[in-house]
């Protein structure tokens, strides 16, 4: 328990058996068009619409830095949107839009939706691509706010 399993692969076609949990980041725009989710909308389109409606409807639900939703893509597997990026990057851009402190937020969230489930987590090295994170920043946090709660957890890199 409170390890984390790295292979190589596709976070999209998640290994192993029973229930699980395709984690990823998301902005706080509500965009939704490069990087990882790309991979996402190609295989189901449900947590695309649903990220958009959830957006689109924030005043009157939790959308916002540190919330989570999640979506059931498949009979067995879930995809879980985690707002941990604050804008997206532009050419004006100063800083990077991660948010370590929302993606925190979100991953203890989804460490508690996962128990409920009996679900595995997997995922890319979240908050690592198109938002600027170091993974030796989020790393710590997926192992606290999921691994050693007993959620088993998959990094996946891909090829």
């Amino acid at each position: 328990m409170g390890e984390i399993t790295y292979v190589r692969g596709d976070a999209t076609a998640p290994r192993g058996k029973g229930v699980k949990v395709i984690a990823h980041v998301c902005n706080d725009l509500g965009g939704w068009g490069k990087g990882f989710v790309l991979a996402l909308s190609r295989r189901w389109s449900e947590p695309e619409a649903a990220y958009r409606r959830w957006h689109r409807e924030r005043a009157k639900n939790d959308f916002g830095l540190g919330a989570v939703q999640l979506v059931q893509v498949e009979p067995q597997v879930w995809v879980a949107n985690l707002v941990g990026q604050r804008g997206i990057r532009t050419g004006r851009s100063t800083g990077v839009p991660v948010r370590y402190e929302a993606i925190d937020t979100a991953l203890a969230a989804l460490g508690g939706h996962a128990l409920e489930l009996g679900a595995s987590v997997h995922m890319p090295r979240i908050g690592c691509g198109l938002a600027g994170g170091r993974w030796e920043r989020v790393e710590p946090l997926v192992t606290d706010r999921l691994a050693v709660r007993g959620v088993p957890v998959t990094v996946y890199d891909h090829d």
